[in-house]
């Protein structure tokens, strides 16, 4: 696309604050329609960021914006917002699926109310909106998933540590692999997209050791702007794929990452599911 994103509908997941919120801005400095969907009306205690603060953001960098109060794992409340966003701007032509729920722990020290969670708001979520954005994939000329999950590689010491959440997070990248080649016709390109090293982001913080590890990471700029890299056809029309951003950015010319760390100077740690030969 020569103009990037203008002109196109997008839906993100979980796009109050984070990898999301960074997705949304950077498409709304192109022009596009951004629709933030989230469960975050009124201001948190703990964690920055609603779904009206958001579109004020993407508004005020040119982009248009439909706020989605919405909770992920109600087939209810994301058919709702579909139907809002088709009947704002007629249809949708991206949906990213980046809401994801984190849990660090063992098989014996995870609750299975977390077990649930997770199962719910990372593979059962990605498989619901990706469902039913479809019917309104129908009017564009180039619709596209885009779901935040790791490459497709099953390995014993990847899930050991945190079976439930590896599980979960494994489940949307098996979305990816099975709606890629399900969705050949009508053509609606799949793929994921997943970052080399830790991000700084609330999730992060939160979990135990978290505040230390978002030193050795990156912003969530960096997964923003491969996504862009992605969804604006800079690598041309693949389906199917597992990108990870580093690699992405490489390929559209970026040389200097320092530009994306957290803490300047602080090597950035790998994240989880990558490897690191």
């Amino acid at each position: 696309m020569q103009n990037g994103l203008a002109q196109t509908v997008i839906l993100i997941t979980g796009a109050t604050r984070g990898i999301g919120r960074a997705i949304a801005l950077r498409a709304a400095r192109d022009g596009a329609s951004v629709a933030v969907l989230g469960k975050t009306e009124q201001p948190h205690p703990d964690l920055p960021g609603t779904v009206h603060d958001a579109c004020d953001e993407i508004r005020s960098l040119g982009g248009q914006a439909l706020g989605c109060v919405a909770d992920v794992r109600s087939e209810e409340q994301v058919a709702e917002a579909v139907s809002r966003i088709v009947a704002t701007f007629g249809r949708i032509d991206i949906l990213v699926n980046n809401a994801s729920a984190i849990s660090m722990t063992d098989t014996a020290s995870t609750p299975m109310k977390r077990f649930d969670l997770m199962h719910s708001v990372n593979a059962r979520a990605t498989y619901l909106c990706s469902k039913l954005c479809l019917p309104a994939f129908a009017q564009s000329a180039r619709p596209s998933i885009l779901t935040l999950s790791p490459p497709l590689q099953l390995r014993p010491e990847w899930f050991g540590p945190h079976l439930a959440y590896s599980m979960s997070k494994f489940g949307m990248s098996m979305c990816t692999l099975g709606l890629a080649h399900e969705l050949q016709q009508p053509r609606v390109r799949v793929n994921s997209l997943w970052p080399k090293t830790l991000i700084a982001t609330a999730a992060l913080r939160m979990v135990p050791g978290g505040a230390n590890a978002a030193l050795h990471a990156r912003t969530p700029a960096i997964v923003a702007h491969a996504a862009h890299a992605i969804l604006s056809g800079a690598l041309g029309d693949a389906s199917g794929q597992f990108y990870i951003d580093e690699d992405v950015l490489r390929q559209v010319g970026v040389v200097d990452f320092g530009v994306y760390a957290a803490q300047p100077g602080v090597e950035p740690m790998l994240d989880l599911f990558v490897d690191g030969t």
